[in-house]
């Protein structure tokens, strides 16, 4: 089984490149806790997409980390990296989207693989769920998500993007992006949207388990999003959207999976302090060794 971080975002509200920040009581990124709840859970092959100027950084640091046999991929997104006979002109500051991330990955994933953000933690039940699922859904349009709950994903610092789940029994019906969530006075709401929440629906934390099915879809879906781009400085192709599509033209069907974890995350400076003592309570408490990796 296949984990894929993606790790090649620019940090904008963060303030710096968050996916490479000491977080755990040894100084470990973040996202060396997913990879360990990961191989915990009997994934084999580690690919990680970054920027390209990070590639041979993050692959020697990983490299020296992680315990032999562990397939190892670190990927740059590109901008200049298009379905064929694609193009565009202009400048842009930021990388095409997180289905374009996945797309980077499309000649080194020939199997089931599960997605997440390398700048969030989701819990070690949520990878034993995301394997069990795994292993037991043979077909080429099985698809997951394993889902939070709105109010245990809010940061007290600002408002933070999620993506509202339906679901008809365990099945995904559709996920609405919801952009700038937050809580006030004890009242959720999207200002972006104006719509409220009650705090207990189901939100994508962008935790999906995919078929090699979805590589030509995202490739469909990017030449049309190119084709139709106005401001080559803006918009993003994203995940969600193409399993939407897939799933609405029928050629994926994604199950909801109850992650029966904590989430936490790190979308401002200030949930750097909150993220690092939740870390050093699971060390405390032996949920991890510490240090992380035996080799360090």
């Amino acid at each position: 089984m296949t984990l894929l971080l993606m790790a090649a975002g620019r940090g904008s509200r963060y303030g710096k490149l968050k996916q490479f920040d000491d977080i755990g009581p040894r100084g470990e990124f973040l996202m060396e806790f997913s990879i360990y709840d990961a191989l915990a859970n009997g994934f084999e092959h580690i690919v990680v997409i970054t920027q390209k100027d990070n590639v041979d950084y993050l692959q020697e640091y990983l490299k020296e980390r992680l315990p032999s046999g562990v397939r190892l991929d670190v990927l740059a997104q590109e901008l200049s990296d298009l379905p064929e006979g694609s193009s565009f002109s202009g400048e842009r500051p930021k990388p095409w989207g997180t289905a374009h991330a996945v797309w980077t990955a499309r000649n080194v994933i020939h199997n089931p693989f599960a997605v997440i953000n390398a700048d969030d933690y989701y819990g070690q039940a949520a990878y034993a769920r995301a394997a069990e699922f795994m292993k037991r859904a043979g077909a080429d349009d099985a698809f997951g998500i394993v889902a939070y709950t709105l109010k245990d994903t809010l940061s007290p610092y600002g408002s933070v993007s999620r993506g509202v789940c339906s679901q008809e029994g365990k099945a995904l019906v559709s996920v609405d992006e919801r952009l700038e969530i937050a809580e006030t006075d004890g009242s959720i709401q999207d200002a972006d949207s104006g719509l409220s929440f009650s705090g207990d629906e189901l939100v994508s934390m962008n935790f999906w388990v995919c078929q090699p099915g979805i590589f030509p879809k995202i490739e469909a879906d990017f030449r049309a999003f190119l084709s139709a781009l106005e401001d080559p400085a803006k918009g993003e192709i994203y995940l969600p959207f193409v399993i939407q599509d897939m799933l609405q033209g029928g050629t994926a069907q994604v199950e909801v999976i109850p992650s029966d974890s904590k989430w936490f995350g790190i979308t401002y400076a200030a949930d750097k302090e909150l993220a690092m003592q939740e870390l050093a309570r699971l060390s405390n408490t032996g949920k991890y060794p510490s240090p992380l990796w035996k080799n360090t």
